[in-house]
């Protein structure tokens, strides 16, 4: 690995240590991290207080749902994993989440995944 690519990502594991000292999630509001790859994103939700994943998704196996215009990409792939994790936890019984970025800026892919978990009913 390069120095270039190592140093963000110590950078980005710099901010997630400080994001996950502020955030906890609970039974009855879960976190729902994310994961960024090149190809895709992947969703996780957890109850941290058990130290339980409660349910977890890829954009390999979202559902195809309609996407809002001017998404595209990778992006409506991020926006359907979002509605694919809110479905999944509507069956579960979970209407609010608590929404860790891992590290990662609030922006583009991350956005749209936290837009579809809005638009698929979940409060974040």
């Amino acid at each position: 690995m390069n120095s270039a690519s190592s140093k963000r990502i110590n950078a980005r594991l710099k901010r997630k240590i400080g994001i996950r000292k502020k955030i906890q999630g609970t039974a009855e509001r879960p976190r729902v991290t994310v994961f960024r790859s090149h190809r895709n994103i992947y969703a996780q939700v957890v109850n941290d207080s058990e130290g339980a994943t409660l349910l977890a998704c890829d954009g390999k196996r979202a559902a195809q749902v309609a996407v809002p215009e001017g998404v595209a990409g990778k992006c409506a792939q991020a926006y359907l994993v979002g509605r694919a994790v809110a479905e999944k936890a509507k069956e579960k019984g979970i209407a609010a989440m608590v929404f860790d970025r891992n590290g990662y800026l609030y922006h583009g892919r991350v956005a749209a995944l936290a837009r579809g978990l809005r638009d698929g009913g979940i409060e974040v």
